[in-house]
């Protein structure tokens, strides 16, 4: 689907280290309306929405390196630390979020940096980047933006978000796990 958007970007002569600038600066954003959001409500629908469109940037970054054979080490380290600089940011104003406990959201953001740390050594030990879930930068955008929706139109998610982050927290140290584990079962 996002070929067609692949193939603009690229005659436009957008780099794919452009596009991983872009999802860090379209984080902070992200991160800032995400802190703001009990003042201004609508914060939280576009945050859900700054995901999509930054985990869209994060796809085409990597498609057009592969495609149009743009790979490069530079990129390769732009993305990774971009990524977890971006999860850092976005993550970060769960700390304020109402119901949730403070430590939760510090177990949950170090999780998922801990997590990409994990995907990143599998490459070392391997040789391959893994990316295995079942709650990997996709799934933690996906669960913050439905966090936000449902804040949109319901308090009742405060009732339930320490045990919603509680659980997808459990769920990253289980993919954290498997990354690490599917890299040694690969180089053995």
């Amino acid at each position: 689907m996002l070929m067609p958007l692949l193939k603009l970007l690229r005659k436009l002569g957008v780099s794919p280290n452009a596009l991983t600038l872009l999802a860090v600066l379209l984080s902070l954003l992200i991160g800032w309306m995400f802190w703001n959001s009990s003042e201004n409500n609508i914060y939280f629908l576009l945050v859900a929405l700054g995901l999509l469109l930054r985990m869209m940037l994060n796809a085409l970054d990597g498609m057009m390196a592969r495609i149009y054979n743009l790979q490069s080490k530079v990129g390769e380290i732009l993305n990774e630390v971009g990524d977890i600089i971006s999860d850092v940011v976005i993550f970060f104003p769960l700390i304020v979020f109402e119901g949730l406990d403070i430590r939760l959201a510090i177990a949950f953001i170090t999780l998922s940096v801990i997590n990409e740390f994990c995907g990143v050594m599998a490459k070392i030990v391997s040789g391959d980047r893994r990316y295995d879930g079942p709650m990997g930068k996709s799934d933690r955008a996906t669960l913050i933006g439905v966090i936000c929706i449902s804040a949109y139109f319901t308090s009742g998610i405060y009732d339930y978000v320490n045990y919603v982050i509680g659980a997808s927290s459990f769920l990253v140290v289980i993919s954290s796990f498997l990354r690490l584990k599917n890299a040694l079962n690969k180089s053995n």
